[in-house]
């Protein structure tokens, strides 16, 4: 009680002041339509503002959520597709697109873990055995080609990205169908190298360069990046750059991507080789 009285004491001259002015401002505001006009005007547009803000920082928070229930409903009318794919006669599909020739299941995943600054680097995802992946699975984002999986226990899975040395992919001219062999020389994180494409064939630049069946681990079509710039070398082949679709600086969300007869098609395949 003391200290409270003391505190009035000493800021008396001050409350009484605060008192005074909040006084003549109801009196100004209540007694004078003008300025009525104005106190009211001005309230109602700070807390208008106060309310966008607060909007659109529930709506930033929700962003996550949101993007989570997208990425599991594209998931699921991917294996939807393949379901009803499989289904039809296979007379019904498009000779030239093998893609329906093959069965796969689409798994979404977050990454958690990603390396773009080694020779090799890798990608580690929040989806292991118990989410049915397993070894040599693609990686694919929204984008493009991203990588495979190379290891995996029951609740993490990790992929050789396409930023690493040792990571080859059977790739394709868009435009004319000849194929080879996609690799990364360490140098730029944003491209690649295309090689065994014979100098003959057509090369322009800012062709799609695609992936094929042959590795029977990335469905056919998938895109990975266009031709930045290429030139001849002293073999055969075009030395050829690749513009990477996907940017490994940001990676948030992938596919895993399953072929579910790539056993069968190996065993058969190594009793001829």
């Amino acid at each position: 009680m003391r200290n409270l009285l003391n505190f009035l004491a000493r800021h008396h001259n001050l409350i009484i002041f605060i008192i005074l002015e909040g006084l003549a401002l109801f009196l100004l505001t209540t007694r004078n339509d003008y300025h009525n006009t104005r106190v009211v005007k001005g309230l109602r547009g700070l807390t208008t503002g106060i309310d966008e803000s607060i909007f659109n920082a529930r709506s930033y928070l929700a962003l996550r959520k949101e993007n989570r229930l997208l990425i599991d409903e594209n998931i699921a009318l991917k294996n939807t597709m393949n379901r009803l794919n499989a289904r039809e006669p296979r007379s019904y599909y498009p000779v030239i697109d093998s893609t329906y020739n093959q069965y796969f299941n689409f798994t979404g995943a977050e990454v958690i873990n990603n390396s773009v600054n080694r020779q090799k680097n890798f990608i580690t995802l929040n989806m292991g055995k118990k989410d049915g992946v397993d070894v040599d699975m693609a990686v694919t984002t929204i984008d493009g080609v991203a990588g495979i999986i190379v290891g995996s226990s029951d609740n993490f899975s990790v992929a050789m990205s396409v930023l690493n040395l040792d990571f080859r992919v059977s790739a394709r001219i868009r435009s004319n169908g000849y194929f080879g062999s996609l690799s990364w020389d360490g140098r730029n994180t944003g491209e690649a190298i295309l090689s065994e494409i014979p100098q003959h064939a057509p090369v322009i630049q800012g062709d799609t360069i695609e992936t094929t069946a042959y590795s029977a681990i990335f469905p056919e079509g998938i895109l990975i990046g266009t031709i930045s710039n290429f030139e001849r070398s002293g073999s055969d082949f075009y030395n050829i750059r690749v513009s990477l679709a996907t940017d490994f600086r940001k990676l948030t969300h992938v596919n895993i991507i399953g072929n579910l007869r790539r056993e069968e098609q190996l065993q058969l395949e190594n009793q001829f080789q």
